[in-house]
C-alpha cells in the first residue's frame, strides 16, 4: 500500500519536536480475466477483497474482461451464479491469432490503465491476453501478480507454456496452488520472497457453490438418473483437428458405455466437428454449454467424467468423482497423484482400460490435496495487503 508522510510541529516547553503522521492511500488492484474459466477463480478473490474493505482495509479492485461484452461464452447467469459483479470494463478483443491478440490487448489495456490507474495488476492462468496485460503492467512500473503460477507442461511448443513462463518471469507475486508449482518456480530461479503457496482458488469456488448447484430442467426429460450417466467435455483445438484420433477415442467411449447415457455440453464448433464424424450414437446427448450451477450439478452427480479440461479434473477430485483426462499432463498433478483423475492422452486402448474400471466401480477415491480448504482467496488478499504495507 502506498504511504505518504505529512509533517506537523508539536510544541513542547523548551523544544519543538517534528512528528510524522502516516496516511495510507488506497491500494487499487486491476484483475484481468481473459477467458470464461478465469471468472471461477476471480469470484472468490472479489469476495475476499470486499470482506477486507468491510473490515476497514484500504483496497479496491476493478475486473477487466479482455473479450467483448457480447461474448457468447458469457451467459447471462454467469455472474449471478458466481455471486460476483459483472466486469467493470471490456477490452473487446477476440480471435485466434496470437500476435494480433497480443497487439490488440496491449493497446486496449494501455488505455484502460490510463483512465483507471492501478498499483497492482493481477492476471489469471496462461492465456495470450493474460500475458499481454502482464507485460503492459510491468512496463508501466506496476506490480504484477500471477494467479495459478508455476504450472508447467514442459513443452515450449505449446503457446500456453510460453505465456505462463513469461508471466511468471515478470511477476512480483507468484501465487502457486501446490508444492509442485512451488518447486517449478524455485527450479527456474524465481525470487523466493515472490513465491507464495496459497492453495487452489478454484476449490474456493466449488466449496462456496456446492450446495447451490441446480439440476437442469432437461435432466429428467432425457431419462437421466444421478450417478448413472457419463459427462463428456471437449475443448482442445489441437485434439479436435486430429479427426482420426478423435473418432477412435469417441468410438471407444461409445462402445464401452453401451446404453449408459453420455451427456456432452459442447460449444458449437466442437459439436460441428463431432457431427462430421458420422458416429452412430443413440445414447450420446449433445447439448449447448450449460450455466455454471447447472454444469456443476452435472459434474457432482456423474458416474464418471471424460474431459480434456484441467479445471474439471480439479473439481472432480474435490467432489470425489472418477475422471479420465484426454491429455498426457495435468497442470495440477495432484489430481492424478492423490485425486480421482487418470491421464490417458490420446490413446484409445488406455481409454478403454480405464473406462472398464470406471464402469465396474473399481476406481480410486480422492485424498484432498493440501490447502484445498476454500481459503486461498483470503490468503492472497492478506499477502497483497502485507506486501504493500
Amino acid at each position: 500500500m502506498l504511504k505518504i508522510y505529512r509533517q506537523s510541529n508539536k510544541k513542547i516547553p523548551g523544544k519543538t519536536v517534528l512528528l510524522q503522521r502516516k496516511t495510507c492511500l488506497l491500494m487499487k488492484v486491476t484483475i484481468v480475466s481473459a477467458a470464461r474459466p478465469n471468472f471461477m477463480k476471480i469470484a472468490p478473490l472479489c469476495r475476499a477483497i470486499d470482506a477486507a474493505r468491510e473490515a476497514g482495509k484500504n483496497i479496491s479492485y476493478r475486473v477487466i474482461y479482455t473479450g467483448p461484452q457480447n461474448d457468447s461464452c458469457l451467459e447471462a447467469s454467469l455472474f449471478s451464479d458466481l455471486s460476483m459483479k459483472s466486469p467493470d470494463a471490456y477490452l473487446g478483443v477476440s480471435g485466434y491469432n496470437h500476435s494480433q491478440i497480443t497487439a490488440d490487448v496491449m493497446q486496449a489495456f494501455e488505455k484502460e490503465l490510463d483512465q483507471h490507474p492501478a498499483n497492482i495488476v493481477l492476471v489469471v492462468d496462461d492465456t495470450t491476453a493474460s500475458m499481454s496485460c502482464a507485460i503492459v503492467a510491468k512496463k508501466r512500473g506496476l506490480k504484477v501478480a500471477h494467479l495459478i503460477a508455476g504450472t508447467r507442461s514442459f513443452d515450449m511448443n505449446m503457446p500456453r507454456e510460453v505465456n505462463r513462463t513469461i508471466v511468471d518471469a515478470i511477476s512480483d507475486y507468484l501465487f502457486a496452488a501446490s508444492m509442485a508449482a512451488n518447486r517449478n518456480l524455485n527450479q527456474e530461479g524465481m525470487i523466493p520472497d515472490y513465491i507464495h503457496r496459497v492453495g487452489n482458488i478454484l476449490i474456493d469456488t466449488i466449496r462456496y457453490n456446492r450446495h447451490r448447484l441446480i439440476q437442469p430442467m432437461w435432466f429428467n426429460a432425457l431419462g437421466l438418473r444421478n450417478g448413472n450417466y457419463l459427462l463428456l467435455t471437449l475443448n482442445r483445438r489441437d485434439l479436435l483437428e486430429k479427426k482420426h484420433t478423435l473418432c477412435a477415442l469417441l468410438q471407444t467411449l461409445l462402445e464401452k458405455a453401451g446404453n449408459i447415457p453420455i451427456v456432452a455440453p459442447l460449444h458449437p464448433y466442437v459439436e460441428k466437428v463431432i457431427k462430421s464424424l458420422n458416429l452412430t450414437a443413440p445414447y450420446l446427448h449433445i447439448l449447448p454449454p450449460q450455466s455454471y450451477l447447472h454444469f456443476g450439478y452435472l459434474i457432482n452427480q456423474a458416474k464418471g467424467i471424460i474431459t480434456d479440461s484441467g479445471n474439471i479434473a480439479e473439481e472432480a477430485t474435490f467432489l470425489d468423482v472418477p475422471c479420465i483426462t484426454l491429455n498426457t499432463y495435468a497442470e495440477h498433478p495432484e489430481t492424478w497423484r492423490i485425486g480421482t483423475n487418470e491421464l490417458v492422452g490420446e490413446d484409445s486402448y488406455k481409454l478403454s482400460c480405464y473406462l472398464e474400471k470406471l464402469l465396474q466401480g473399481d476406481w480410486k477415491h480422492a485424498t484432498l490435496p493440501e490447502r484445498w480448504d476454500g481459503r486461498t482467496a483470503e490468503r492472497i488478499v492478506q499477502i497483497l495487503l502485507e506486501g504493500e504495507a
